[in-house]
């Protein structure tokens, strides 16, 4: 999830610095949103993963 968020905000600076700026913000959009999903299943893996084995 972190590679693709990367990745679009990579495609969001080219598309911007080439004057397209809808799909720029298009790809910002889609970054955010990668990211935050990223961010979610990190903080559940890590809470999952601390938890005992009984």
């Amino acid at each position: 999830m972190l590679r693709w968020s990367i990745t679009f905000f990579v495609v969001a600076i080219i598309a911007a610095i080439l004057g397209f700026g809808g799909i720029a913000g298009a790809a910002v959009g889609i970054a955010k949103i990668f990211f935050f999903v990223f961010l979610a299943l990190f903080v559940i893996s890590l809470i999952m993963g601390k938890r005992p084995t009984t």
